[in-house]
Parts: C-alpha cells; sequence; structure tokens
C-alpha cells in the first residue's frame, strides 16, 4: 500500500510545489506571455500563436486555471481568459520570502 507523505508538509509548501508544478512547462509559460501582452485572450487566438494544436492549448490552459493562475469564462464556443495577478502576486511573496530565507541560512560558502 502506497502511502503519500504530501500531508507531512505545510500548507504553503504544497501550495508553492503546485505553483511550480504549474509553471513548469514552456507552454504554459508562452500562454502566460500572451495573456499577458493582451491583458486578456481567447482560446482561439492564443492557439493562433502557438505552436500547439488547440486540444494541447486548451489542456495548458485547464491546468492554470486548475492552480488558480488565471481566470476563465466560457460563453458558448468563446473561452476568455486573463492572468489572476493576486495569485501572482501571492507566489512572488512566499517565493521571495522561501528564496531570501535560504540565502541567509547559507550565507557561508559551501563547496
Amino acid at each position: 500500500m502506497a502511502f503519500h507523505k504530501k500531508e507531512e508538509f505545510t500548507q504553503k509548501e504544497q501550495d508553492l510545489a503546485n505553483f511550480a508544478k504549474a509553471m513548469s512547462h514552456p507552454a504554459r509559460i508562452a500562454i502566460l506571455k500572451v495573456l499577458a501582452q493582451k491583458n486578456e485572450c481567447i482560446c482561439g487566438e492564443i492557439v493562433d500563436v502557438l505552436p500547439l494544436a488547440q486540444s494541447t492549448v486548451s489542456q495548458h490552459l485547464k491546468e492554470l486555471k486548475n492552480a488558480g493562475l488565471i481566470s476563465g469564462t466560457v460563453d458558448g464556443p468563446r473561452s476568455c481568459y486573463c492572468i489572476n495577478w493576486k495569485a501572482f502576486e501571492k507566489f512572488n511573496s512566499e517565493f521571495s520570502f522561501l528564496f531570501n530565507n535560504l540565502k541567509t541560512k547559507n550565507e557561508k560558502a559551501c563547496c
């Protein structure tokens, strides 16, 4: 029987890991760049600028939305997405705190 050890970590650690996982594909980075540039986008427009099939773009949009990094509305065949800047601000702050904390604890040269 397999045991999941995720529960042994803090919620903040789990949230940061989920954020990093959602950002871990170059297509998702490209999608976020397109959304940031246009501030709002329809899925079809994203497909036009990326070298990916519509179904692949939809899957990446789904992953970004599930992670809370984008918001979207579906109106019939149209889907509009935009970046959830509050989520990015939260994770930016938490990653900055983590990196600064790690650096402070390891100021002396290691190797």
